[in-house]
């Protein structure tokens, strides 16, 4: 038996639970929430899904050049800290860390965020050695952040947050919802969702819709707040806040390495995602101080801050099965239809410029 099932036909038993209610209670409910288990989802056979880290080391390469550009604009500051909220793993913090080398290694220290048990029963394996040499360290997402300056960086963070659909009829707004006869779009009041739908396009067709993500403001606030001075960098899935409205985004469900719509079933079994509106979270920065903000396909970051031709060759080098291996990363990222042209990739800078 599931037990969240259970708890979730009690709760339908007294009314509509709207669906950002059921993501929420799916992926962190905190015994048999999905990001609770002991054993994690990532990875390939017998797993639900895997990410540009199970590819290969290319994304933390990248993103080790981007923090080593920000500390010299920082005026190599003796310690730079970069914090990862929701670090899974800590396989992108692994890939950083053995990335980098000389005074911008001395001065890095890695911040591990995630409270999923299993994911820190991984990180704990992947960032040994750095956990050993104080160049790593682990933060509870219930301890309050203290100020540092260096970077804030995340990879499929934001679509994790528990997210509330909604569709315009041609006449009202209307919510996804689930009820004791299934999930069902139900008249409600959108409230600030509302405004911001509408002043993200010229006018509203009948099934345009987006998602709504409560929890955002406050998520940005708590992060940027504590970032001093630095960059704020986030990978995710998403688009703009116009062209969601355009599609119709809604909610995901993986399992098994197949996706569908099916968010309210095996709960706690299955992982839940939400596009991530690019508009409204620079918008959010925007608000928190953060300046210089742009976003750009994960592919097009890749191949504009990474020196692909100087990888290239030194791969050359490389034993056959390691170089396809690279090779294969590369592609994976920068060619069209592939992950890197589903994921963005959103910057901003706060603070002082050296």
């Amino acid at each position: 038996m599931n037990p969240l099932n259970d708890l979730l036909q009690s709760l339908v038993a007294e009314g509509p639970i709207p669906a950002a209610e059921v993501m929420a209670l799916g992926l962190y409910h905190p015994e048999h929430g999905y990001y609770r288990r002991k054993e994690g989802p990532w990875g390939f056979d017998g797993k639900d899904y895997y990410t540009a880290l199970d590819l290969g080391p290319l994304l933390g390469q990248t993103l080790a050049l981007r923090l080593e550009a920000a500390w010299e604009r920082l005026g190599r500051p003796p310690r730079f800290t970069a914090l990862e909220p929701g670090a899974g793993r800590g396989w992108l913090g692994r890939d950083v860390l053995n990335a980098v080398s000389g005074p911008f290694s001395e001065a890095l220290v890695y911040v591990h965020r995630d409270d999923n048990p299993a994911a820190r029963q991984a990180a704990e394996i992947a960032l040994a050695p750095f956990l050993a040499a104080n160049r790593a360290q682990f933060a509870a997402e219930s301890e309050p952040l203290e100020p540092f300056t260096g970077a804030i960086f995340s990879n499929e963070l934001f679509d994790a947050l528990p997210a509330q659909p909604w569709r315009w009829d041609g006449q009202r707004w209307t919510r996804e919802v689930l009820t004791s006869r299934g999930p069902e779009w139900q008249a409600g009041e959108p409230g600030a969702a509302g405004a911001w739908f509408a002043a993200q396009t010229d006018g509203l067709e009948p099934q345009d819709g987006s998602i709504w993500c409560e929890a955002l403001p406050g998520l940005v606030q708590e992060l940027a707040s504590a970032l001093e001075a630095g960059l704020f960098l986030a990978v995710d899935y998403g688009e703009s806040a116009g062209r969601l409205l355009a599609k119709g985004a809604d909610l995901r469900r993986f399992k098994a390495h197949s996706v569908d719509g099916k968010w309210h079933d095996d709960l706690g079994e299955a992982d839940l995602t939400a596009d991530v509106d690019f508009t409204r979270l620079a918008t959010l920065l925007e608000g928190e101080g953060l300046a210089e903000l742009s976003q750009v396909e994960l592919s097009k970051w890749i191949r504009t801050h990474a020196p692909l031709n100087q990888w290239g060759a030194q791969w050359m080098a490389l034993p056959d099965p390691e170089r396809r291996s690279r090779t294969e990363n590369l592609l994976q990222l920068t060619l069209p239809n592939m992950m890197g042209s589903r994921f963005r990739v959103l910057e901003g800078w706060k603070g002082k410029k050296a």
